[in-house]
């Protein structure tokens, strides 16, 4: 006999028929106006992470919000990290009544606002970024995937199909958005500690939310105490990393203290790391790759640490 029950699945199953923890988040957009527009959201995840020549996040919302027609208009949109004071989460749930226009949304916010700092490099109009958020992710709709470039603002009543399969126009009502990441801006304190080594008093405080729930509240609980668990390693020998160091090619060696560095890489992406110190060692003219070589490559702040 199973020691579960099952649970019938039906819409916004995520928050009707799951306990499903997500980050909060207030996505800034701009109206046809000019007016920055804040909506609060929960479906945002990061999408393309690594392989390709830009990375990006993934954003899913009912297609006729402010924020999906501002998205269509003009692509520019900033995700913004809230911190998970109660004051600051009320402020975010009062922002997420649907129908309410920008204007009548903006009024009332309390929420303090800045230049994003692309606008202020470049001179690029950009929606503001709240000025109290730990981290913010200031992006652009990458609106020629899937054929969205198709898709348009305009239809707050439901889009007819054909819909796009992962971006753009989705659904009647939904809509899904990959967003190329354009800069990430971040606190200083929070900077400096991705940078030196994080420490668990220095994770943000943020909300995980849990939705909204029996018609009546959104709820969602503050950040407690950080535990770190240590990930067990499985050493391979270095006679079988030596042997694949030596195929990576023909010309770019590694002592054997650089391959000790490396004996914990999982064997399915040994190959990949051996590619990626032969391409650093090209660049930077090493035809020996040497422990302190790997210190280099390995660190992936080391040109932050050298500001």
């Amino acid at each position: 006999m199973s020691s579960f029950q099952d649970l019938r699945i039906v819409d916004n199953f995520y928050q009707t028929s799951l306990f499903f923890p997500m980050p909060t988040v207030i996505i800034s957009t701009l109206c046809e106006d000019g007016m920055t527009n804040l909506g609060p959201y929960s479906l945002v995840q990061p999408y393309y992470v690594a392989g390709k020549d830009y990375y990006a996040m993934l954003l899913c919302c009912r297609n006729s919000s402010n924020t999906a027609q501002n998205i269509l208009r003009n692509g520019k949109c900033a995700i913004n990290f809230i911190d998970d004071k109660p004051k600051t989460f009320k402020e975010a749930v009062k922002l997420s009544w649907p129908g309410d226009t920008p204007a009548e949304k903006m009024a009332k916010c309390k929420y303090k606002l800045e230049k994003s700092l692309i606008e202020k490099e470049t001179g690029e109009v950009r929606p503001l970024i709240l000025t109290d958020a730990p981290q913010v992710i200031e992006c652009t709709w990458i609106r020629e995937l899937d054929g969205a470039d198709g898709d348009r603002a305009g239809q707050l009543d439901g889009y007819e199909g054909p819909y796009r399969d992962f971006n753009g126009i989705t659904s009647k009502f939904g809509a899904h958005f990959i967003l190329r990441v354009d800069k990430i801006l971040m606190k200083k304190k929070y900077r400096d500690a991705i940078i030196n080594g994080v420490k668990a008093r220095d994770f943000p405080p943020l909300p995980i939310d849990y939705g909204y729930r029996d018609s009546k509240n959104f709820w969602y609980h503050r950040r407690s105490g950080m535990r770190a668990e240590l990930l067990q390693v499985r050493e391979a020998s270095l006679d079988s990393v030596q042997y694949a160091a030596d195929r990576a090619d023909d010309k770019i060696k590694f002592t054997d203290e650089a391959l000790m560095t490396i004996l914990g890489v999982p064997r399915v992406f040994l190959s990949l790391v051996l590619k990626g110190c032969v391409e650093w060692a090209r660049e930077n003219n090493v035809d020996l790759i040497t422990e302190e070589h790997m210190k280099i490559i390995n660190d992936k702040r080391s040109k932050e640490k050298q500001k």
